[in-house]
Formats: C-alpha cells, structure tokens, sequence
C-alpha cells in the first residue's frame, strides 16, 4: 500500500476516534464529565496533580492538586481528588482531634470563598485499624469512613479530653471534592488545605465513629417515577448506582434522592446503622446536608423527644449552605438499645426547580472496649466523669 495512502487511513481512523471521543464525552453525566476531564489535566501535567504536604506541631497540613472550576457543579459532581495519609511514621498512639478544609486560589495562594468545597472524607483501612488494637470483631461492620467535612461545616473538633485513637503509621485515605452552585460564567483554578489536628498525649478518651444517614424507599422497577404524595418518605433518586442499598427484604433505598419545590420533611429509622448493643454515650456529631436544609435531628421515638437538633443557615441570596450547627458535648446523650431511634429531616426548596438531597450525620461515642485495651496496653487515664 502507497505511503499517502496509509497516512490518509491513518488520519481518517484518528479523526474517527476522536469523534467518538467527542460523542462519548457529550453524553456523560456533569460528575462524570468532571472525573474524565480532571484526570486527563492531572495526568497531561496541563494543571498541577500532586498533594503538597506540610507537618507542624499537632497539625498535618495537606494541599490539594488544582482543580479546574468551570461549570455548575452541584453536591458530589464537582473535580475531586484522593491522597493517602500517615500521620507519622512509627506505630506511636497519636489521637486525632478535628478536621479542618479551606478553599484557596491556586494562583494566588489567596483564601476564597468555601462555596467551592463539597466535601472532604476521611476514612480508614477498617481491617488494618481495627487489627491493630485486636478489634477484629468490627472489621466490615461499618462503612470505614471516620468523618466527612463539607459546605457549611468545613472545620469540626471534639470534645476537649476526648479523640480519635490511631497509630501514627496507619492509612487515613482524604477525598477532596469541588462544589459550584451559582457561578455558571467561570474559569477558576483552586486548591483545597486540609488540616488534620491530633496530640500524641496518651490520656484522651477514646471515640468510635458511627455513620447514620437517611434511607429512603424508590420503585426499583420505575426508579425515576414521581411518588404520589413528594412529602411521604418515598423518594425519587438522584441515581441509582451510587447511594443504593437494600433493606433486607429486597426493596431498594436511597441516600441521595430528588426534592421538589416547597417545604417537606423526610424521616428514615437508624437502630440498624447505630447497632447499640446496651448503651452508648454520643459525645459529638458532625453533619452533612444539601442546600435547602434547614434542620436535622436526631430523635428518639420511643420519648419522642429530639436527642440532638442541628439548625442550618442557607445563604439569603445564592444557592448554598452558610452554616450547619454541630454537636459537642464532654457530658454527652446516652443512646439506649431498647429504644427507637430515627433521622428526621426538614426542607425548604425555595428555588424554581427540583433540588437533590441528603441526610447524614457522623456520631462520635465514647468508645469504652478500646479504652479498656488502651488502658492495658498503657498506663491510660480513667473513663470520663459518670461513665
């Protein structure tokens, strides 16, 4: 075959890629556009790929690679990266205090505006953690996410005298994600600084982190299909091959569902999450919702009395989330297995269109079998006041 020939088939095949390339792109969801497009600049070099990390006294600093903002970008859509963690590189007990995210200009190294923070997830290696303090009965248990930090909550701490035990050497995996609810004319590069606080003082109690979130029921059959009444506990979900699951008895659930205009309350039962065994003591909560929340409570429907109430200030003249009320406590709330707990939820879709949502909150309880561990492993201080 003739050399020009060969050239032009071979350019015809390129020019042929590269439209379905095209095509193929056009199609993709916002948040799957936003995955293809970032890792194609990280891995190019086009824009910044590597996580800048910075130790100082009781802080671990962490600089995310830049990401490029540039379109509307609702919750979990946006450009997101993940870095792996230690804290230190020895098996020494270091105790993690609080979280901490910021948003600034990768130009410029400039704070802005934390409306371009979705997220940010910490979680561990469930079977190294747990293996590591001879807890190997929670392996699998639970999804091994320790917290989660997002818009109108991006710094949270515990309890003073209180933490997360963890051997310096261990893996904390850090997810970072972009948010943009209102700039749609925009072109930003950006960076988010994540701060891990902890202390290597071996005289904390110790805490376990628990995930409960809301759960509703779609027809998994016609899972786009309007319910009858929009305020039942009856959703339409966002998607449904992420925040899926299964009640057991094979009807399907989502955790990140569809709402419609106007106010509406959303509730969804916990005791299967929590897994209270007899009693535990909640000593702080961190919360995670979408814009248009305006409050989350955990209630306890056998009093029928709310456990803890978390109020939440949407911005007045943009979509987003101004702040979410957190929960602290050195005393804490005694959480009992013989009584019913749930999520209850309340919104406000103030906008003109269908808003997606959801209804998460991380509980931290005093953890007394790891104490019980620490205390014979060291000469660990006794349980707190009234325990």
């Amino acid at each position: 075959m003739a050399k020009p020939k060969i050239l032009k088939i071979t350019l015809l095949l390129i020019l042929l890629s590269l439209a379905g390339g095209f095509i193929w792109y056009a199609q993709l969801s916002n948040r799957h556009k936003a995955i293809v497009k970032t890792t194609f600049l990280h891995k190019t070099g086009l824009v910044d790929s590597d996580w800048k990390i910075e130790k100082a006294n009781k802080e671990y600093k962490m600089l995310s690679p830049t990401f490029i903002v540039d379109n509307i970008y609702k919750s979990m859509e946006g450009p997101k990266a993940t870095n792996t963690v230690m804290l230190s590189q020895d098996s020494t007990l270091l105790w993690i205090t609080g979280f901490k995210v910021v948003t600034q200009d990768a130009d410029t190294e400039k704070r802005i505006s934390n409306d371009f923070i979705c997220h940010m997830n910490v979680d561990i290696n469930d079977a190294k953690y747990y293996s590591h303090f001879g807890l190997e009965n929670r392996i699998g248990k639970q999804y091994p996410r320790l917290t989660s930090l997002s818009h109108g909550m991006e710094s949270f701490e515990f309890p003073k005298g209180f933490g997360i035990p963890m051997k310096g050497n261990d893996l904390l995996f850090v997810t970072t994600q972009t948010l943009n609810h209102n700039l749609k004319e925009v072109y930003k590069k950006v960076k988010h600084k994540v701060t891990i606080n902890y202390l290597d003082k071996p005289s904390l109690f110790p805490l376990m982190s628990k995930t409960a979130f809301i759960m509703l029921p779609y027809d998994q059959y016609d899972p786009y299909k309007s319910p009858t009444d929009p305020g039942t506990d009856f959703c339409i979900p966002v998607e449904t091959k992420n925040h899926s699951y299964e009640d057991g008895k094979g009807n399907k659930l989502s955790g990140h569902w569809v709402i419609p205009k106007g106010k509406n309350t959303y509730r969804s039962d916990i005791n299967h999450q929590l897994e209270i065994k007899d009693s535990l003591r909640l000593h702080a909560a961190a919360i995670h919702v979408h814009p248009f929340a305006t409050r989350i409570m955990l209630y306890d429907k056998t009093t029928q009395k709310p456990v803890l109430v978390s109020k939440i200030t949407n911005h007045k003249n943009s979509i987003g989330l101004t702040n979410i009320e957190n929960f602290s406590s050195t005393e804490g709330i005694w959480l009992y297995a013989n009584q019913e707990y749930e999520i209850v939820l309340e919104v406000n879709n103030t906008s003109l269109e269908n808003q997606d949502m959801m209804g998460s909150m991380f509980l931290f309880f005093y953890d007394s079998e790891m104490d019980e561990i620490l205390k014979k492993s060291s000469s660990h201080s006794t349980k707190p006041a009234s325990q």
